[in-house]
């Protein structure tokens, strides 16, 4: 079966939806398979707390995010057995980094698994020792959000940029006080939309350089290979393959901004072929639209999706 090449975009935390994945066990052996080898190596159900559990359960962090990779997992390695669909190119949203590098064999998804859910334990644990949140500001460009920022940390106060996600649509990051704070200055400044997120920290901040040292630590236990496609960094959107690259960029993944904007700008300037998002949800599709607009991308994530792609691969 002769390969069909596609950039790949692989959801973050948030992409989790109660009974995401039951359709792709029950249609896809492989899926199947897939996931008791996840309950056996995390030491827990994790597929029956995605396909039937309680969607407050599966939202927590340490549970989200091996979940949301797990899933992409899956919805990649059906499409590349059943399709040759393979990435040309891979770019993943804060967590998908981690998905975007299994799925291209740089990481082993197994490795991969261990990884996410202890960077789940990790940043819950940080939310513990230093409390803080998130924002999401609609409708003001990120000069905007910064000077916003820097009014809201006046007095030695911690809030920062931390997710570039398109065009007017900014998320920021810190204590929770500064945080509120520049929710109102935001607002004052002609922002369409502030809504305060429902997480447990200030991720992508310097509240959580704590779980970003012992996970560092963490991933330095496991073998990280050269990746044969380039992948598009969320630190500094540049496209790596080389294994000190990936471990480098990795390393500063959770106190930077995830430069999700300019990935996908870098990612549009350097591929001109089809692009699906792989795993649960269409957050990336929808970004995309803003980012954009003359490259769709394709949503991949339930087993409808998947058989869809398959079979139009099959015509082509």
């Amino acid at each position: 079966m002769a390969a069909k090449k596609t950039a790949m975009l692989f959801p973050g935390q948030g992409s989790q939806y109660a009974g995401m994945g039951k359709d792709l066990a029950e249609r896809f052996p492989a899926a199947a398979e897939i996931y008791r080898q996840a309950d056996d190596i995390l030491e827990m159900k994790l597929s029956r707390l995605c396909f039937q559990g309680d969607p407050e359960v599966l939202t927590e962090t340490r549970n989200a995010q091996p979940a949301i990779l797990l899933c992409s997992v899956v919805v990649a390695r059906i499409l590349s057995e059943e399709a040759g669909v393979e990435p040309a190119i891979a770019a993943g949203h804060s967590l998908g980094e981690y998905s975007a590098l299994a799925c291209v064999g740089a990481l082993e998804w197994t490795d991969a698994l261990r990884i996410v859910r202890r960077r789940g334990e990790l940043m819950y644990e940080a939310g513990l020792r230093q409390p803080g949140t998130m924002a999401a500001i609609i409708g003001l460009e990120r000069e905007v959000v910064d000077e916003v920022c820097r009014e809201a940390a006046s007095g030695g106060r911690t809030v920062v940029t931390a997710n570039i996600n398109a065009p007017g649509q900014i998320v920021v990051s810190g204590e929770i006080e500064a945080v509120e704070e520049a929710m109102r200055i935001a607002e004052s400044k002609g922002a369409s939309k502030v809504v305060r997120l429902n997480v447990s920290g200030a991720f992508h901040s310097p509240l959580v350089a704590s779980a970003q040292t012992e996970l560092v630590d963490y991933i330095r236990s496991f073998p990280v290979g050269d990746a044969p496609v380039g992948v598009i960094t969320n630190a500094d959107a540049k496209i790596v393959r080389a294994s000190g690259e990936i471990i480098d960029a990795l390393s500063r993944q959770l106190t930077s901004p995830v430069l999700w904007s300019d990935s996908m700008t870098a990612l549009a300037d350097r591929w001109d072929g089809e692009i699906m998002e792989v795993g649960p949800g269409k957050v990336l599709t929808g970004l995309m639209k803003r980012i954009r607009r003359d490259r769709p991308v394709a949503s991949v994530g339930t087993a409808d999706q998947v058989a869809a792609a398959i079979e139009a691969v099959a015509v082509s």
